[in-house]
């Protein structure tokens, strides 16, 4: 843009109305929190300088802001006395900058970065101190108007509760997103009064300083709509949710009921994946070229190569290679890793295992720490006891083995290749290969057996059914 840049985002604020422990920056929204999409809506601007003014639980902010965004600096302002005195911070940061300063709310989540960019490139062109970004809005009650002449210069910004009959007519509002030439907006800052109901410093009272003034209006209203309480919350959510759609419908991914899907900016499709109703995506998850996901599932920072189904299933932090399928009702938990054509079937659970290529797992089974071999059958009820009060220990089965329904392996164990473990067995040592494993009590048949007659009437004596099943 030629110009240097810098951008302040206001994030100091408490957010009473939100009724939470948390700070109003920090709730989340779309996978992400107010703050994040703030500053990520910065980032094709190509900034010099990001300062984000921090104020009620400014660490909690601070420490958020690091982990997830890169170069951004923090202004403190404490304590929280309005706009004005927020940009008021920037004074000391701020001395030796003598370019453009665009002024964010991070409560503001909607604005997009090509709007953004529209604004300062105005700002450039009409030479003006300050560039105000304004929308049309229907019901513009509660929100401060703004006046200008046919060249879009600024006379004035009137509050809402300042504003006579006839002025509120208007349907002009300021949207509270300023572009500033810097320097003449620093001259200014000092002499702002807090002559107001709030006792507060405003950063419009700085705007009626400065001269020329324009306006730049926002073509869609609902990208300057502002979070204050949970309601509008929710109804940001909607249309990040909505834009989200609409960019992977434009891509080539099937949605069946896309108003029942929610999807997180750090998801990416391939193309003709099908998604289901009920079906949702958190976090960072890579899903590939024809994918069918639901009804019903969650997808959480996972990576689905091609072809893989997931129906009715909750999949987090895993890895399911192509012609996977998981479900209905499976639960795989992180580290879990799926070969090709792999089946998990219903009600299995699958933690920090791998399963190699064809490896089947229909039904009620739990594998925690496992390693199985191509091909292994993995009958109903296997379950691997995993944890022996203190620690984890693995189990290992090669491949083309078959383990029989109902079975324990109590690891640390570990199965050759080709073993089959007989029904009901619990394995407590290591099976060679080729081999069958049979670890269960004998069946004992007690002939012309009859449970003895209560002399009080009853059908029976209470602990005959304990009666001694080892062969005699």
């Amino acid at each position: 843009m030629g110009q240097m840049l810098a951008i302040a985002v206001l994030a100091a604020g408490k957010g009473t109305r939100m009724r939470s422990a948390h700070p109003k920056v920090l709730q989340p929204l779309a996978g992400a929190t107010l703050v994040d999409w703030v500053l990520q809506s910065c980032k094709p601007l190509n900034p010099q300088r990001r300062l984000l003014v921090v104020g009620h639980q400014a660490e909690r902010v601070q420490q958020h802001a690091q982990r997830r965004h890169q170069q951004v600096e923090f202004v403190l302002q404490q304590p929280q006395r309005g706009t004005g005195h927020s940009v008021q911070q920037l004074l000391q940061p701020l001395a030796d900058f003598t370019g453009t300063l665009l002024v964010l709310n991070g409560d503001v989540p909607l604005l997009r970065s090509a709007t953004l960019g529209q604004l300062v490139e105005r700002h450039h062109q009409s030479g003006s101190v300050v560039t105000v970004l304004t929308a049309c809005l229907e019901e513009p009650k509660g929100y401060g108007r703004v006046f200008c002449d046919d060249q879009q210069q600024v006379s004035a910004i009137v509050e809402d509760r300042d504003c006579t009959d006839e002025q509120r007519r208007n349907r002009l509002i300021n949207a509270g997103v300023y572009c500033f030439h810097w320097p003449s907006l620093a001259a200014v800052l000092p002499r702002l009064k807090a002559d107001n109901q709030q006792e507060e410093l405003y950063l419009t009272d700085a705007v009626g300083l400065l001269n020329p003034a324009t306006q730049f209006m926002v073509e869609d209203a609902t990208e300057i709509s502002g979070v204050n309480d949970r309601s509008q919350l929710a109804a940001c959510e909607q249309v990040l949710q909505q834009r989200l759609r609409q960019q992977w419908l434009a891509a080539g991914v099937s949605f069946l009921d896309p108003a029942s899907c929610s999807l997180s900016p750090g998801t990416r499709f391939g193309r003709d994946v099908v998604v289901e109703p009920q079906s949702h995506f958190r976090g960072s998850n890579s899903i590939g070229d024809g994918c069918r996901i639901g009804p019903g599932a969650l997808i959480e920072d996972s990576q689905l190569e091609a072809d893989v189904e997931v129906t009715f299933s909750v999949v987090r932090q895993a890895r399911l290679a192509r012609g996977s399928t998981v479900g209905p009702f499976a639960h795989l938990r992180p580290g879990a890793v799926l070969g090709e054509n792999c089946k998990v079937g219903n009600f299995v659970e699958v933690k920090n295992s791998r399963l190699g290529a064809d490896v089947k797992a229909s039904h009620l089974s739990y594998l925690g720490d496992a390693h199985l071999g191509r091909g292994v059958n993995v009958g109903a009820g296997t379950i691997t006891a995993n944890f022996d009060g203190t620690s984890k220990h693995p189990t290992t089965v090669g491949e083309g083995s078959s383990i029989g329904a109902n079975t324990v392996l109590v690891a640390p164990v570990a199965l050759g290749r080709d073993v089959t473990v007989a029904a009901g067995s619990t394995i407590t040592n290591d099976v060679t290969d080729d081999a069958m494993a049979i670890a269960r009590c004998r069946q004992v048949e007690k002939a012309a057996w009859h449970k003895p007659v209560d002399p009080h009437g009853a059908d029976s004596t209470p602990g005959a059914e304990a009666e001694d099943d080892q062969p005699s």
